[in-house]
């Protein structure tokens, strides 16, 4: 069983991660300011730059904890950092809503997210999913370099194949994965637990190979040039 965790301490990890990534918000406006072809959209610059170092630092830990005892047991396991991690959904608010609107519902990502945050289960299953950030590394890069103008170079051509890559192995690899995991462990898990997880992938499966599709088509299947997308798994 997960240790218990008082309650103050899911609001400070809460409430900690929110000013973290709020404070982060600010300074990324005035570390990295938009170029004249992003001056209209300063606010999706501002957070398609915090996304990115959320990925950065979710998809690294990620990795890391494929090495831990939370990749052995995805139900019990707790991790306060791994927790810190997940709580995309809760920091990013206006930012996250625009960002991963046309990926994933933003309810289904509170309420997985939640879930396993309220009961201090299912964390290393979340952990899993994390590996999606790795993908969206090169796909905020690749969104990025499109709003600063920069698709006809060769820097945008390399985080092309390199978005389309990690696609295959961290993203759509991962949800098949999840989703395994989830027909072969059925009995082990509560029916409305299962249920909202089922519920989540054959949400997200669906999209993901959508937008992999409009990612080859945009970049490798056509010539003219790809229209932006600013998406944040």
């Amino acid at each position: 069983m997960p240790p218990l965790i008082p309650p103050s301490m899911d609001l400070l990890v809460l409430g900690g991660s929110v000013v973290a990534f709020r404070l982060l918000n600010g300074g990324l406006e005035r570390l990295v300011p938009p170029p004249p072809s992003a001056q209209r959209n300063r606010w999706k610059w501002r957070n398609i730059w915090t996304s990115l170092a959320h990925s950065l630092l979710s998809g690294s830990w990620a990795l890391l904890g494929m090495h831990s005892p939370m990749a052995v047991s995805p139900v019990n396991s707790w991790s306060g950092r791994d927790l810190f991690l997940s709580q995309r959904p809760f920091r990013d608010g206006a930012g996250f809503l625009t960002a991963v609107a046309p990926f994933l519902p933003l309810s289904q990502v509170i309420l997985c997210f939640g879930f396993a945050f309220l009961v201090h289960r299912f964390v290393g299953f979340a952990m899993v999913a994390l590996l999606v950030e790795i993908n969206s590394i090169f796909l905020h890069l690749r969104t990025i370099l499109l709003m600063a103008g920069l698709a006809h170079t060769t820097s945008y051509r390399l985080t092309s194949l390199l978005n389309l890559g990690t696609y295959v192995v961290f993203r759509i690899t991962t949800l098949a994965w999840m989703t395994r995991w989830l027909v072969l462990n059925r009995e082990n898990i509560p029916p409305n637990t299962y249920t909202l997880s089922t519920v989540g992938m054959a949400v997200m499966t669906p999209m993901n190979i959508v937008l992999f599709y409009r990612l080859l088509r945009n970049d490798f299947l056509t010539s003219r040039l790809p229209w932006p997308l600013f998406l944040s798994p």
